[in-house]
């Protein structure tokens, strides 16, 4: 189950807790890295581009519900 992603005007809220600001997420990701090895073999991230992206679960961080997130409007949206 995929999980849509928050935008400027909304949020994630938990449906049974009611948590607006903490949750584990689970992402898969298809990624391009330039990876910088130094002389020592030690790599470095230089550039990162991302193909693609999918939340794939959304975990509660207060009570633990996996996939009972909703979005609901941020209270600054503008209207």
């Amino acid at each position: 189950m995929t999980v849509p992603l928050p935008t400027d005007t909304t949020r994630w809220r938990c449906t049974l807790c009611g948590n607006l600001t903490r949750f584990d997420v689970t992402r898969a990701s298809k990624v391009v890295e330039y990876v910088h090895l130094d002389l020592a073999g030690e790599p470095t991230v230089e550039e990162r581009e991302v193909l693609s992206e999918t939340v794939e679960s959304v975990r509660c961080r207060w009570c633990n519900a996996v996939d009972q997130v909703e979005l609901v409007d941020r209270p600054d949206a503008a209207s």
